[in-house]
């Protein structure tokens, strides 16, 4: 990826004479934008006022898609850096490339209704976004929650993915199945004596459902009767063994929790299966429409702010320059001086020193005697 500061000035002698000059030393591209439809000065004035927020509006929300991009493939930067296109081909390429696409944005509309068919892409996409991350990150909450129980304690942890119905006595008037948590130390000492906590306890019925460094849950089939003297018995033998960390367990869970905890874990699966392949395919075709519409918009500034600096009739050039990072404070000096003619009073604030700081924003095009928007792609910089 990279940066590109988006150039203007008007096609007088001593401005061509500095783009000439500015060529030979620098990656230039030629930016190609369409006469508009101009309007009136006053329609210019308030129109510029708006597309300069609409314009921050649409680089939040270009920026929020990059960082979904970044989430939902769960990929290093570099990587992700690949995935992003506009108009089928890659960001550079449509930029250095950029040609006006009148189809979509017909150059016989009015600038004030051409800005209202970008604004109500920009203000679309934020709203779906929004309702789409908000729903994808409720969808990974609830497995996150999921996976904590799935990995809690031997005393907390989820059951669906351990016991089965196998595992179970089921269907039995009489019978019934237990589950008891063993320290791991005490295996030996549940195995010799789980028959002895009651005298209904139906003998070799206990079975390892799950084994673990700390200890592990066992299962022990009974009589139904005598299930709570199994487990006052178990409860007894904690507290006597509970200096020595000697103890039993007994979990309580029911056939109808097991069976619901298999369902969900089933259905979020499929969910975030669902969810993801359809989050990640919206999210790359809509930041290529939302990033081709960034541009266009790019280059309705670029000509409102040559009107109203450059004044009619039309008669400007745009340059997409690309700088090197390590010379961009240089290259800033160059152009001030090449185009200091056409305002020899405006000079770089004290901010504009910063100018080389990686992010999408913009330089204000204010202070500079030419009009400059600064375009930063980099996954870095969104």
């Amino acid at each position: 990826m990279a940066e590109f500061w988006l150039v203007a000035a008007p096609l007088d002698d001593s401005s061509l004479q500095a783009v000439e000059k500015l060529t030979s030393l620098v990656s230039t591209f030629r930016f190609p934008v369409p006469e508009l439809k101009v309007g009136t000065l006053d329609i210019l004035v308030g129109l510029s006022d708006d597309l300069t927020q609409l314009d921050s509006l649409a680089e939040s929300v270009i920026c929020r898609m990059a960082q979904c991009l970044l989430e939902v493939t769960e990929q290093p930067k570099d990587k992700v850096a690949e995935n992003p296109a506009a108009n089928r081909v890659d960001l550079v390429s449509y930029i250095t490339q950029f040609r006006w696409d009148r189809a979509k944005f017909p150059t016989s509309l009015p600038l004030r209704s051409l800005a209202e068919v970008i604004s109500k892409q920009v203000s679309q996409t934020q709203l779906e976004l929004k309702s789409r991350s908000a729903a994808y990150e409720s969808m990974k909450a609830s497995l996150r929650k999921l996976e904590q129980r799935v990995e809690g304690g031997l005393l907390t942890r989820a059951l669906a993915d351990v016991v089965k119905r196998d595992d179970l006595v089921l269907d039995s008037e009489y019978l019934t199945t237990l589950l008891v948590v063993v320290p791991r130390e005490n295996f030996q000492r549940w195995n010799e004596s789980y028959e002895s906590l009651s005298e209904f306890v139906v003998p070799r019925s206990s079975r390892s459902v799950l084994d673990e460094p700390e200890g592990g849950i066992f299962t022990v089939t009974l009589f139904k009767k005598a299930v709570a003297v199994f487990k006052a018995a178990a409860k007894q033998n904690r507290q006597v063994q509970l200096n020595s960390c000697c103890f039993f367990t007994v979990r309580d869970f029911s056939l109808e929790d097991l069976e619901e905890q298999q369902q969900e874990t089933l259905r979020l699966n499929a969910e975030k299966e669902q969810q993801h392949g359809t989050f990640l395919l919206w999210l790359k075709v809509n930041f290529s429409e939302l990033f081709a519409t960034w541009i266009h918009l790019k280059a309705t500034r670029v000509f409102v702010e040559s009107v109203l600096r450059y004044g009619l009739p039309v008669n400007f050039q745009a340059l997409l320059l690309q700088p090197d990072k390590r010379s961009s404070k240089k290259l800033r000096s160059l152009l001030n001086s090449l185009f200091s003619h056409l305002d020899p009073t405006a000079a770089a604030s004290k901010s504009e020193a910063g100018v080389d700081i990686p992010g999408l924003n913009m330089a204000p095009h204010e202070s500079y005697s030419y009009i400059c928007f600064r375009i930063d792609i980099s996954m870095e910089g969104m």
